[in-house]
């Protein structure tokens, strides 16, 4: 069986920002499981905003694009912003409007791990389900378990160890989901022993 690709997209425009060591853990749980990961964080998510009226990309949008494209599960992790997706993850996942006339339009059967990281909880859940509500607006499968992280509590040590059990389980796990959900599929959907 081939190792499933699975596409690591999260962080903010801080290298090394609570939302990217989460992304970072549920990625190593997912190559632990046997995938193989691509990541794409923090700076390389600083795309134009995503314009409509024209098809010209830049040399990062359209790596964004094609690894989409590629990828049999993906993980977002955003950090929350104001109670919402920030504007730089909303902005990557809007690019995936460039698949909607491609053989797998958008993230269609893909399932995506959802991972939100904010100081608070109200900011953190709400995050959450902003960002599952976006994975289904783009026909994916949002993994069972979201990953909703309270950063004001001590997660991460200075090296992005995660330090909290609780937090741990909840980004290992849903890799897990992704992945496990990933090898069920054909490149195109369920398979049709799965319906």
């Amino acid at each position: 069986m081939r190792q499933p690709r699975l596409l690591c997209i999260g962080g903010s425009t801080r290298p090394g920002s609570s939302s990217e060591q989460a992304l970072r853990v549920s990625a190593a749980a997912a190559r632990a499981e046997g995938a193989s990961i691509d990541v794409i964080a923090s700076r390389d998510l600083m795309l134009p905003i995503y314009d409509t009226e024209t098809r010209e990309r830049s040399p990062r949008a359209v790596r964004l694009v094609e690894a989409v494209r590629e990828a049999d599960a993906v993980i977002v992790a955003s950090p929350g912003y104001h109670g919402a997706i920030s504007g730089m993850i909303k902005n990557a996942l809007d690019y995936i409007e460039d698949l909607r006339d491609a053989e797998r339009p958008y993230l269609d059967g893909v399932p995506v791990g959802c991972v939100a990281v904010a100081y608070g909880w109200q900011a953190t859940v709400s995050t959450l389900a902003g960002l599952r509500a976006t994975v289904h607006a783009l026909r994916g499968w949002p993994s069972p378990l979201g990953a909703a992280i309270n950063a004001s509590n001590r997660v991460f040590d200075e090296n992005g160890e995660c330090v909290d059990d609780q937090t741990r389980f909840q980004l290992e796990t849903v890799a897990r989901q992704v992945v496990a959900f990933a090898e069920r599929q054909s490149p195109m959907g369920l398979a049709a022993t799965d319906l």
